[in-house]
């Protein structure tokens, strides 16, 4: 088959937005002052490696215990979850897939444990209640955020409609899973002969059974690991104040509370873009700014949020290397 005109969009598109952020992240580097953003980052000296490692490794705890609740009738030892869990975080990060490409990953990881229309649909789910934790997380953050912002302010109108876009958007997801969109897309593309057996279709019928169980049976589950994957996001907010409280600065945690929560918002809307690149960087500076915080501040933890995601991802690929893959599960 020759390439059509959408194949070549595709295929520069990530290319072009991965330079676009570049550029983004390197205009305001230029504009703060590179000077400026290196003596803030040095300020933190021996701290920053806290800064790096703590907070974080509370985040992965609380996410991991998001996904695990979710397991039902198949044992997965929590050590395991949690490589799992990084490893597929990790290549969500370094390849252009808009935060998917880990999750087939983290299925193959999970095969010695159970099948794969049950690991995909658990998989699927998480990511469900991880933005059903994000949203309850905005809520939180808008909330704070009338405490310290005008509420008729641009910057908490445009977080508004932010979460009323992340609600419709949460609410289709679950609707189109309810629905059994995966088996239904089967039976589309058989009947365009786009299929090589009955083989996949199966599968993803048995995805469909897997997903509806859990909206039907499970929502007690649903809601404990929105709760965790909530307390997760939230606990970002303490990079936020450690930096803050060592640069010296009067902070408050609710101020880095609220910080935190309308840069999770931007992570939402910015999914296309590798790694939120220029996005992130850009709405960092203005919610330190609304704060009262110098861009160089903003744009300096930006920098260190991006370190610790490269610790991080290097930590995730570690226990790519350290987990084997088992036979199947029937």
């Amino acid at each position: 088959m020759r390439p059509t005109v959408s194949d070549a969009v595709t295929r520069w598109a990530r290319p072009a937005l991965v330079l676009a952020g570049l550029a983004v992240v390197g205009y305001l580097l230029a504009r703060v002052g590179p000077l400026a953003v290196w003596n803030t980052i040095s300020t933190l000296g021996w701290r920053l490696l806290l800064v790096l490692l703590v907070p974080y490794m509370l985040v992965v705890v609380l996410d991991t215990l998001g996904w695990q609740v979710l397991f039902h009738g198949a044992h997965v030892p929590f050590s395991v979850l949690l490589r799992v869990r990084l490893a597929g975080e990790a290549v969500n990060l370094t390849t252009p897939t808009a935060s998917v490409g880990g999750e087939p990953v983290k299925a193959y990881l999970l095969r010695p444990y159970m099948s794969l229309a049950d690991a995909f649909a658990v998989i699927i789910v998480d990511k469900t209640t991880v933005v059903a934790g994000q949203s309850l997380f905005l809520v939180a953050g808008l909330a704070a955020g009338t405490r310290l912002l005008p509420p008729s302010s641009t910057l908490m109108t445009a977080m508004i409609l932010l979460l009323v876009v992340e609600i419709v958007a949460l609410a289709g997801f679950i609707l189109v899973q309810m629905r059994g969109v995966f088996g239904g897309s089967g039976r589309i593309l058989a009947r365009l002969g786009l299929t090589a057996s009955s083989r996949y279709q199966t599968g993803l019928e048995s995805l469909d059974d897997a997903l509806a169980m859990f909206y039907r049976k499970r929502r007690g589950r649903l809601l404990a690991s929105a709760a965790l994957h909530a307390a997760g996001w939230a606990t970002n907010s303490i990079e936020v104040y450690l930096v803050l409280t060592w640069l010296d600065l009067s902070a408050s945690p609710l101020a880095a509370f609220v910080i935190e929560s309308f840069a999770a918002a931007v992570k939402f809307a910015s999914f296309m873009v590798p790694a939120n690149l220029g996005v992130l960087e850009g709405g960092y500076i203005a919610f330190f700014a609304a704060l009262g915080f110098s861009g160089a501040v903003g744009l300096s933890f930006t920098l260190i949020r991006r370190l610790r995601e490269a610790v991080w991802g290097a930590l995730g690929f570690l226990a790519l290397a350290s987990l084997r893959a088992r036979p199947s599960a029937s």
